[in-house]
C-alpha cells in the first residue's frame, strides 16, 4: 500500500505510481471542466450584472477586473501554502472560495449590492488562479517526457467548462424571476462542491522539499532568456484574451445582440480556448514551442482584425473563436517552456511567480479594457490589442535569432 500523507504519496512502486499518475490526470481534467465553469460564468455575466448594479455605466466591467485582481493576489500565497501543506490543501481552499463566490454573488444580486458582487468575483478570481495550477500539478506527477502532454490534457478539460458555464447561464438566468442570474451563481456554487469532491481523491507524489533557500535565487531564474521570453509570450496571450473577453459580452449588448447570443459566443470562445489542448502538447514536441507560440499570437492578431470588420453576431463569434485558439497555442506553448526553466526544488516558486506576473499584468488590461469600451467603443479596444502583439512579435524575433525557446 502506498503511504499517503496530506494528499501526497511518499512510497510507491513504479506500477502504482503510473496508475496513480493516470488517475490524478483524469481527476484534474474533470475538475478543470467543473471548476473552469466558474470563470466562464463570471466572464459571460460579470459586465452585464455590473451594469445592472453599478452606480455608473463606466464601472460595468469593474467586477470582472476585480476577478482578475483575485487571480493575481492569490498566486504567490497559493504557492507558499503548497510548499508547506501540499497542492491538495490549496485545491480545497480554492474550491471553498469558488463555492463562497457563487453564494455571495447570488446574495449580492438579491440585495442589489455592487460592492458585494465585486467581493464575490474577487473570491471567484482566487478560485480561478487555483484551477489554473491544475496544469502544473498534472505535469509534476508524470515522467519528464510526458509533462507537456499532461499539462495540455488537463487544460483540455476546459472544453467542457466552455459548455457547462454558458449553458448554466442560459438554463438558470431567469429561474429566480425577480433576481436575474442569481440562480446561475447558486448553481455555480453547487458545481464547485462537486469539483471539491473530485479533488479530494487526488494523490500526488511527494515533491522535493522547497525551502526559500533551496535551488537558485529568483533573480538568477528571472535572468534566463528562455524564461523571460516564455513569460512575455504567456503574458501577451493571456492579457489579450482577457482584454477582449472582458469587453466582448458587454460590447455585444451595446450592439443590440441578445444575451443568448452573448452566452453562445462565450461558449464557443472557451471551447476554442481548450479544445486544441488535446494536441497542443504533441505540436510543441513535434514543431517546437516557438512555432506554436508564434502561431498563437498570429491567430490573436487575426481575431482583432475580424472584430474590426464588423459588429454582427458572426463577427463577434469568429473573433472570440480565433482569440480562444490563439490563446491556447500562445499560453500552453509558453507554459511548456516554463516547465523546463526550473529544477524540481524550484518548481513551486517559479510556477507561482510565473502566474503572478501573468495575472498581475492582466489586472491592468482588464481595467483598461472596460474604460476603453465604455468611453471609446469596441473598435478602439480591438485596435489597442495590436500594441502588446507588437511587443511579443519583437520578443519572438529575438528568440528566433538566439534560439531561446527551443533549446
Amino acid at each position: 500500500m502506498p503511504n499517503v500523507n496530506n494528499g501526497t504519496i511518499t512510497d510507491m512502486s513504479a506500477t502504482s505510481l503510473y496508475l496513480h499518475a493516470k488517475g490524478n490526470v483524469a481527476r484534474l481534467t474533470i475538475a478543470q471542466a467543473l471548476a473552469g465553469a466558474n470563470s466562464t460564468v463570471i466572464y459571460a455575466t460579470g459586465a452585464i450584472i455590473g451594469n445592472m448594479l453599478a452606480p455608473s455605466h463606466a464601472l460595468a466591467t469593474f467586477p470582472v477586473s476585480i476577478f482578475v485582481v483575485g487571480m493575481a493576489v492569490s498566486s504567490l500565497p497559493a504557492g507558499a501554502i503548497v510548499q508547506h501543506w501540499g497542492r491538495r490543501a490549496v485545491f480545497m481552499i480554492g474550491a471553498g472560495c469558488g463555492v463562497l463566490s457563487g453564494l455571495l454573488a447570488a446574495w449580492a444580486i438579491k440585495l442589489n449590492s455592487f460592492c458585494l458582487f465585486c467581493l464575490a468575483t474577487f473570491f471567484g478570481g482566487v478560485y480561478a488562479a487555483v484551477v489554473l495550477s491544475f496544469r502544473f500539478a498534472a505535469a509534476d506527477c508524470v515522467p519528464n517526457e510526458h509533462r507537456s502532454r499532461a499539462l495540455s490534457f488537463v487544460m483540455a478539460g476546459g472544453v467542457f467548462a466552455g459548455i457547462i458555464g454558458p449553458q448554466l447561464v442560459t438554463w438558470t438566468m431567469g429561474l429566480w424571476a425577480p433576481y436575474p442570474f442569481a440562480a446561475t451563481f447558486l448553481a455555480q456554487a453547487v458545481v464547485g462542491v462537486f469539483s471539491a469532491l473530485l479533488l479530494r481523491g487526488v494523490r500526488l507524489p511527494k515533491s522535493p522539499i522547497q525551502k526559500p533557500s533551496g535551488g537558485r535565487s529568483i533573480t538568477l531564474i528571472l535572468r534566463q532568456p528562455r524564461f523571460i521570453t516564455a513569460v512575455i509570450c504567456a503574458v501577451v496571450s493571456y492579457l489579450l484574451m482577457n482584454f477582449l473577453m472582458t469587453a466582448a459580452p458587454f460590447a455585444m449588448q451595446m450592439c443590440g445582440l441578445s444575451q443568448a447570443s452573448s452566452n453562445l459566443g462565450i461558449q464557443w470562445h472557451v471551447i476554442a480556448m481548450y479544445a486544441p489542448s488535446f494536441f497542443t502538447g504533441t505540436l510543441v514536441a513535434r514543431f517546437g514551442a516557438q512555432r506554436v507560440v508564434t502561431t498563437g499570437l498570429i491567430l490573436i492578431g487575426l481575431s482583432a482584425i475580424t472584430g474590426l470588420l464588423g459588429a454582427d453576431v458572426g463577427h463577434f463569434w469568429l473573433t472570440l473563436i480565433l482569440l480562444g485558439i490563439g490563446w491556447n497555442f500562445g499560453f500552453v506553448g509558453a507554459s511548456s517552456v516554463v516547465l523546463e526553466c526550473h529544477q524540481p526544488e524550484e518548481s513551486i516558486r517559479v510556477q507561482s511567480l510565473n502566474d503572478f506576473i501573468i495575472f498581475g499584468t492582466m489586472v491592468f488590461g482588464s481595467f483598461l479594457s472596460g474604460s476603453l469600451l465604455t468611453i471609446f467603443g469596441w473598435k478602439i479596444v480591438l485596435w489597442f490589442s495590436f500594441i502588446p502583439l507588437a511587443a511579443a512579435g519583437i520578443t519572438l524575433v529575438l528568440a528566433s535569432r538566439y534560439s531561446y525557446l527551443d533549446t
